[in-house]
């Protein structure tokens, strides 16, 4: 594979290939076909790259997750070419995570440079070794390309300051080039504008990124969006130069929505699960609400919930096919959220989040007033989540509806909450402040 001759014609290559962030590995001599490539010890490098359902392996020595990733090898014309066969493995023994299969099937993979070294001709006794990878994130795309040591671009990586190493995010570190703005202070510099210029009217972009009027009582996150140019979506996406923008305005904060994906619920849907174990409370309408924590069963709804297969102490999964269970009051497994798709949506979530409060109006249509200090989240762990959870700080909190319930034009509305108190967000980052603006 030709080689480019400086970091910056790499890193112009990516750009033009739509590459919103670009990453590097200083690879050692056991980063190879054999070995893998070691990302790191925590399953949030996810949040930093590409990848596709994540599955379980119960099988073998080392139970795993597996996950494919949409990588391709550049040439040196800035060509892609995909690698059908990579893919992530979690390995939630040690914990770990690894890339393998990033060869096969690429006619223009540095296979060569990529071999295992034998224990005899090891140089460096499996450390850094000079060779240097480059993971360059697109929209749906991974591109990577990998620097020979001696050459120029490893040379000029080895030369820079690189951002250190954070844990949550293994080995990649990021490049940021000297002329990209400050995400996080042209983020700060945006909230204080938005919150200085006092009421705002509902609004919201449409898919075309036009403003339009926005009427409805749930406005507020909307409105936020739109003032920072976000076009509304359904993915888990970050917002704003890598930061997710959470409005709120009330104490309790959604964390995410899956939906179960076994016990009864997840064989049965959301529809048979409410005329199963919903109630009736108002007209013609069948609701499943309560607050549910681990381990307490709920005054509303009598079910409780369980984390099967982590371990508390150490901070691990233990059992691949485990997750968070829901057992009704007879000790029918009523809903489950495996781990796999649990990590799998924590994974595509955001690494840093702010908080930012809002006021309401009582007017036609409403108005939204953005207040300081805003709270700032930076590095999450999946393992983190779980124990704010076995500790009772984040709640499973329920809304799904079935409208029409006696009819055959019945409706459903599937709202599977998991929930937690402003002041015990920390919990879940690495790094919280509260940023007066």
């Amino acid at each position: 594979m030709k080689e480019f001759h400086t970091l910056d014609a790499l890193l112009d290559c990516f750009e033009h290939l739509g590459a919103q962030h670009i990453y590097c590995k200083l690879l050692a001599e056991n980063d190879n076909t054999k070995q893998q490539i070691y990302l790191g010890k925590n399953f949030d490098v996810l949040k930093l790259l590409r990848f596709g359902h994540l599955r379980t392996e119960a099988k073998g020595k080392r139970p795993n997750f597996k996950a494919s990733v949409p990588l391709s090898w550049i040439d040196r014309d800035g060509n892609p070419a995909p690698a059908p066969g990579a893919q992530l493995i979690l390995y939630p023994d040690y914990p770990e995570v690894r890339l393998s299969g990033f060869l096969r099937g690429c006619p223009i993979s540095p296979n060569d440079l990529m071999q295992p070294v034998p224990k005899e001709s090891r140089r460096f006794n499996n450390g850094r070794d000079g060779r240097v990878m480059f993971f360059a994130v697109a929209e749906n795309d991974v591109y990577t390309y990998l620097a020979a040591a001696g050459t120029p671009i490893a040379n000029e990586i080895h030369s820079i300051e690189l951002p250190p190493i954070q844990p949550q995010f293994g080995m990649l570190q990021e490049i940021i080039r000297s002329k990209a703005e400050n995400p996080l202070e042209t983020l700060l510099s945006k909230l204080r504008e938005v919150c200085a210029a006092g009421w705002h009217t509902s609004i919201r972009l449409n898919k075309f990124g036009v403003t339009q009027p926005y009427v409805a009582s749930n406005g507020g996150g909307y409105t936020l969006e739109a003032l920072f140019g976000i076009i509304p979506n359904g993915r888990s996406a970050p917002d704003f130069l890598g930061w997710e923008l959470k409005a709120y305005s009330s104490d309790r904060i959604t964390l995410m929505t899956p939906e179960p994906d076994s016990g009864f619920y997840g064989e049965h849907g959301v529809e048979a699960f409410l005329r199963k174990y919903g109630r009736q409370l108002e007209g013609d309408v069948i609701y499943f609400t309560g607050t549910h924590k681990v381990g307490v069963p709920s005054k509303t709804s009598g079910q409780t919930l369980q984390i099967s297969g982590f371990d508390e102490k150490n901070r691990k999964v233990t059992d691949v096919n485990g997750g968070v269970q829901l057992f009704a009051a007879d000790g029918e497994l009523s809903a489950e959220w495996s781990f796999a798709g649990l990590i799998e949506h924590w994974g595509r979530k955001h690494a840093a989040a702010v908080y930012i409060p809002y006021t309401k109006s009582d007017s036609t249509p409403p108005r939204y007033q953005f207040n300081s200090p805003v709270l700032m989240g930076q590095g999450t762990e999946f393992s983190l989540f779980l124990s704010a959870m076995n500790s009772g700080h984040v709640i499973y909190d329920p809304a799904p509806k079935l409208m029409n319930a006696s009819n055959t034009n019945s409706k459903t509305k599937a709202r599977s909450q998991f929930r937690m108190h402003v002041r015990d967000l920390s919990r879940l980052y690495l790094k919280f402040t509260e940023v007066d603006l």
